[in-house]
Parts: structure tokens; sequence; C-alpha cells
């Protein structure tokens, strides 16, 4: 059995600095095999840079999959393609730089265990792009043969979809695991045919906001209905995702644990 920590949206630097504080615990008392974490909003909010980036894997970060906010930071043109732990999401056009999955190799319980990992984004309330269900369809044909543990990040809006994305990969891939909203759901579970699916992993990063941005902004937005710009919250900072166990030989999921932490 390996154990796979999927780590929701971290949000800016109390984000960064709670999978700094938490993850090196948290692997050591969970046995930890493999960390993925989404990084789309690790720079201010927005964005993904090569500091960020490194401030993740520094703290134990394996793979880094990101969503819509995958280019508001323009410098990770740059370093995308020479990077293969961070990913976009593969359903973005084929002309974009970057990756959306890759196949990562650890050894893992004294024997070599190949993880795919596959990021793609919604259309439902989102930037149109081409069919998630396609392009996963298509990217799980192509790694099956030679990864058994295949880990899906749907970084979605609609329940729905994401919902039905879940019940689409069922007994094709590890886990289904959904981001974007920064809300998480409680509503992990393993389906029929073997893949451990949430709705939304949740957010890392502060509480004490909506959806990790300062709560007087966003209320007064709404009340005024004047654009206001952005600020991080800091207060309330806690670590979101889930655990995935799964049986390395067949891929299947065995258990998936919810995970709601707070940084001191």
């Amino acid at each position: 059995m390996i154990n796979i920590l999927f780590i929701g949206d971290v949000n800016g630097k109390p984000g960064r600095q709670a999978v700094r504080t938490l993850l090196p615990s948290l692997v050591k008392e969970k046995k930890i095999d493999f960390v993925i974490a989404n990084g789309e909003n690790a720079a201010g909010g927005f964005g993904l840079t090569e500091k960020t980036f490194n401030d993740l894997t520094v703290s134990g970060v394996e793979a880094v999959t990101t969503g819509n906010h995958v280019w508001d930071k323009k410098e990770l043109l740059a370093f995308i393609d020479g990077e293969p732990k961070i990913l976009r999401p593969a359903n973005f056009p084929e002309s974009n730089p970057g990756r959306g999955h890759n196949i990562f190799e650890k050894e893992i319980n004294g024997k070599s265990v190949r993880i795919a990992v596959v990021n793609l984004a919604g259309r439902v309330f989102m930037p149109p792009v081409d069919c998630p269900f396609k392009a996963a369809d298509s990217i799980i044909s192509s790694v099956a043969p030679s990864a058994k543990i295949i880990i899906v990040d749907f970084h979605a809006e609609a329940t729905s979809e994401k919902q039905a994305m879940g019940y689409f990969l069922d007994g094709r891939v590890t886990a289904a695991i959904g981001t974007h909203t920064h809300v998480q759901t409680a509503d992990e579970k393993i389906h029929e045919k073997g893949t451990a699916y949430i709705t939304d992993a949740g957010m890392t990063g502060p509480f004490d906001s909506v959806i990790g941005v300062k709560k007087e902004i966003i209320v007064k937005r709404f009340l005024s209905f004047l654009p206001e710009a952005f600020e991080l919250a800091k207060g309330d900072v806690r670590l979101n995702g889930v655990i995935v166990s799964a049986d390395e030989e067949t891929g299947k999921a065995l258990k998936i644990e919810r995970l709601n932490i707070k940084s001191e």
C-alpha cells in the first residue's frame, strides 16, 4: 500500500508557510510516500513563480498542478517547459508551453513505483477550453500501460461537472480530486470500481477570509458592485487536502482521508 497526499489550492504566502510548517510532520505521521499540491494561487493568490514553486518543492511537494490562473505570472512561461514537476491543464491549447500530465518514478517500500499525475480544467462557469472528458480519456489510455497509480486534479467550478468526471473515471484512475473553489467538500468516497473521489480538496491558506481574500474587501465589493483590489487575508491559516491510500499493484484506492489542519 502507498499513501499519496494531495494538498488543496495553496494560496499565497500564508499557504506556502502552512505547507512548510505542517508537511514534514504530516509526512512522518501519516507515512506519506508522494506529495502533490495545486499551486496555481501560490504567488500572492494569483499564479505561480519560480520562487513560489521552489518554496513548495523545498518543503517536500513532488508535483505541482495548476488551473485557470496558471499564466497569471508571465515568468512561468519562461521556465515551465524545463520543469517536469509543474503541470498545466491538459485540455488547454496544444500550443501552450508545459505539459498536462507526467509520470513520476519513485522508490517506495523498496521497489520502483510509477505515479501518473494528470491536470484538467473544467468548462462550466470557467474560461472556454477543450473537453476535459475527451482529454482525460486520451491521456489515461496512453499512461495506463506504464503507471498503475493515476491521480487526476480536476480544476473546475461546477460540482455537477466534477461529480460526472468522478464517475467517468471510476475504475480507470486511482483518484479524481476536485480543486478550484477553495471550499472543502465533505463527500470523500471510494467509488464502486475503486477510484477515490472528492468534489473539492479545499484551500491551504487563510480561512478568516472569503476564499482567501480579506473578507472586508469582498463584502464591500458585493455591496457596492464596484471593483476592489484583492488582498490576501492572514488569519486562521489551515492546510486542506486528502490522503489517498492505494494498492500499487492494481492502482485501486483503498481509503481516502480528508484533512483540515490548523497551522500554528
